[in-house]
């Protein structure tokens, strides 16, 4: 099915692509044929990420420092883009998230994640679509949303909310922008360990153990599993495939809502450990 050449002569812009699921994606995309531009607010993450890319697969790998949280950042790396090399696909992976009690929220820590999975998402998907659809492209668009934007989760609750919307914002678009050539589905994944997320998401072995024996399949994801997935919806061989949300989760979902529930084991000590690092931002 992954032919070496599925995404060869395709150029994909992967958000957040510089560390973590959207680094692991961006790879696979260049494995698979694709020039690749990484997009994230740390240059020197960005810079070291394309040397590593550049070692295996020379020359196909761009870089855009850019927070896309901010409207006329996100025009500026669109324009540049489509005057050198515009993007066929894009894969909005960006994303923030940390455990929290919802009555400890501050508007500043719900915004600190809205604005980057939803707002940053419309940012970037409305930017690229419109100059897609000025230029008389098609294109492919993959969001990853996460099985709890259908269902709601505890403790997690501005990203449910954002993830939730850029599900909707999907199915959307697929509908008004279908008849322009431009597909968008959405990938929902369930745990995939990321380094750093992680360990602010489950911050205990228990808890982690406890969370694994949720999944029928009694492991975590492997990047490569989600990245050809991503890939597998992005290609032109799935270009009848609009609007859907496939979801990669070992049948997690299937055993109940609210994917953090788990979170309710955490003690007090625990919560006022974690506090001070997930009030930043």
């Amino acid at each position: 099915m992954f032919q070496r050449d599925l995404l060869a002569g395709k150029r994909v812009l992967v958000t957040g692509g510089g560390t973590g699921i959207g680094k692991s994606i961006a790879h696979r995309c260049l494995e698979l044929g694709a020039h690749v531009a990484i997009c994230g607010r740390r240059r020197e993450v960005l810079d070291a990420t394309k040397a590593e890319f550049d070692a295996d697969v020379p020359g196909r790998t761009a870089v855009h420092a850019c927070d896309i949280r901010e409207p006329d950042q996100v025009e500026a790396m669109l324009d540049a883009l489509f005057a050198e090399q515009p993007p066929d696909m894009l894969v909005n992976n960006a994303a923030g998230n940390f455990l929290a009690r919802s009555e400890d929220l501050s508007p500043r820590g719900f915004d600190a994640v809205t604005r980057i999975v939803l707002n940053g998402t419309a940012n970037v998907t409305l930017g690229t679509g419109r100059r897609w659809i000025a230029h008389g492209r098609g294109g492919s668009v993959v969001a990853i949303v996460t099985t709890y934007a259908r269902t709601g989760s505890p403790y997690v609750l501005p990203s449910a909310c954002a993830k939730a919307g850029v599900e909707t914002m999907m199915k959307s678009l697929a509908v008004e922008w279908g008849p322009k050539g431009i597909r968008c589905n959405a990938v929902a994944p369930g745990p995939f360990p990321t380094e750093g997320a992680w360990e602010r998401l489950v911050p205990n072995a228990g808890l982690e153990s406890a969370w694994k024996k949720r999944i029928p399949m009694r492991r975590f994801g492997e990047h490569r599993e989600l990245a050809d997935l991503v890939c597998f919806l992005l290609a032109p061989q799935t270009g009848y495939v609009n609007g859907d949300t496939v979801t990669i989760d070992g049948g997690e979902w299937l055993r109940g809502a609210a994917q953090f529930a788990f979170a309710e084991d955490l003690t007090e000590e625990q919560w006022a450990a974690m506090a001070p690092k997930k009030s930043r931002g």
